[in-house]
């Protein structure tokens, strides 16, 4: 029998908005952890050296391999044999392949409610069992040690997420380690989802590799190298499950983009421009939370990293859905409902992504001010 996969809601939003620019609307596009940047110069200037003069083909980069290990020397203190990455065509097939490296179907996969809404498909689309670990305030909106102590029975993995989407929440070293404690007396896998690393406004996000060194670890070039459409990210393995994951990436994904490839290798050294745009993000994490109580959103999860803010409208309406498609129509600003990320009390949330220019940034707080005021008033008069 074929898993049932749940649709995923901003991609709707995403069409109506596109529908409405198509219409001559103006669309301020927050709904998607997508930058606004692209890739960096040096990186674009090398691919289109590579367009000239490189025939490509099915490749796997030994520099770029190479590199990345660098990286979790460089950032991490950790030495990691290059054979242990597994250069994929994004985050994505590196979670496929993570999961179906590790677990057989029927087995059972937790992670944090809310989480990002690929977790739980992909999940049921490997017949791997979901279990959701209710995570709000209280916990910061992410997946405490003590949570994963009472899970009975135990689940055979855990994917963990820190910086997390879609709150930014990022997990204190301290927990991290109790984290890995619990998982490793349990005899739970840990499957690690770093994408937003590099993104943290609170101190460098850690490494669940230097806690626990059987750990999987899944990484992008898509948030903080700005190359989402490049399509290429990278799993790194144990050593002995580098054969497992090396068979299923070249019999369902084959290799990642050869430009991608030569793009990413530039792209690691070019940190002034990279970190430019976490200025930016930053400037707009900070004009979010101060106009934030104005809208009347008080209840947000603490947006340590990553580019969201999640937030509270349950004072507003009881169906995000809803809500964030009134909003776009009357605004213009596009946003994701939280039901994509929380099936259960996601209809009263909704996320708004800051990874947008500054200036599209203030005009949607200009077009947001008296839109909720309107909300809120109308909720008042009801």
């Amino acid at each position: 029998m074929s898993a049932i996969i749940d649709p995923f809601h901003a991609i709707a939003i995403s069409r109506t908005a596109h529908r409405l620019t198509a219409e001559g609307r103006s669309i301020i596009h927050m709904e998607f952890g997508q930058p606004s940047t692209g890739a960096p110069a040096a990186a674009i200037a090398a691919a289109h050296h590579v367009l000239d003069h490189d025939p490509m083909g099915y490749w796997e980069s030994g520099a770029l391999k190479a590199r990345i290990a660098r990286h979790y020397a460089e950032t991490q203190g950790l030495t990691i044999d290059p054979e242990q990455i597994i250069l994929t065509c994004g985050a994505s097939p590196a979670l496929v392949l993570a999961l179906s490296c590790v677990f057989a179907p029927g087995e059972r996969v937790a992670f944090a409610r809310p989480g990002y809404v690929a977790y739980r498909n992909t999940v049921k689309a490997l017949h791997l069992e979901a279990v959701e670990i209710p995570c709000g305030e209280a916990e910061r909106f992410q997946v405490t040690a003590e949570a994963i102590e009472r899970l009975d029975p135990a689940p055979h993995g855990l994917i963990l997420a820190s910086p997390a989407n879609p709150t930014g929440t990022i997990v204190a070293p301290e927990e991290m380690a109790a984290i890995a404690a619990v998982c490793r007396r349990r005899g739970i896998r840990i499957v690690s989802d770093e994408i937003y690393h590099g993104l943290s406004y609170v101190g460098p996000a850690r490494s669940m590799l230097r806690d626990d060194a059987g750990a999987l670890i899944v990484n992008s070039f898509s948030k903080y190298f700005s190359m989402a459409g490049w399509r290429l990210g990278w799993l790194v393995v144990p050593p002995e499950l580098i054969d497992a994951a090396r068979a299923r990436m070249g019999n369902l994904f084959l290799t990642p983009p050869s430009l991608a490839q030569h793009a990413g290798l530039i792209a690691f050294d070019e940190r002034d421009e990279l970190e430019g745009h976490i200025r930016t993000y930053a400037r707009n994490r900070e004009l979010m939370l101060a106009a934030l109580p104005a809208l009347g959103l008080r209840r947000i999860a603490p947006p340590d990293g990553a580019f969201y803010i999640y937030a509270d409208i349950g004072h507003l309406t009881d169906d995000s859905m809803d809500f964030c498609m009134r909003l776009l129509v009357d605004t213009g600003v596009a946003t994701a409902p939280g039901v994509d990320f929380d099936p259960v009390e996601g209809h009263r949330f909704v996320r708004f992504s800051f990874a947008v220019s500054t200036d599209r940034v203030e005009e949607a707080l200009r077009r947001l001010t008296p839109w909720f005021a309107a909300q809120q008033a109308a909720v008042a008069a009801s």
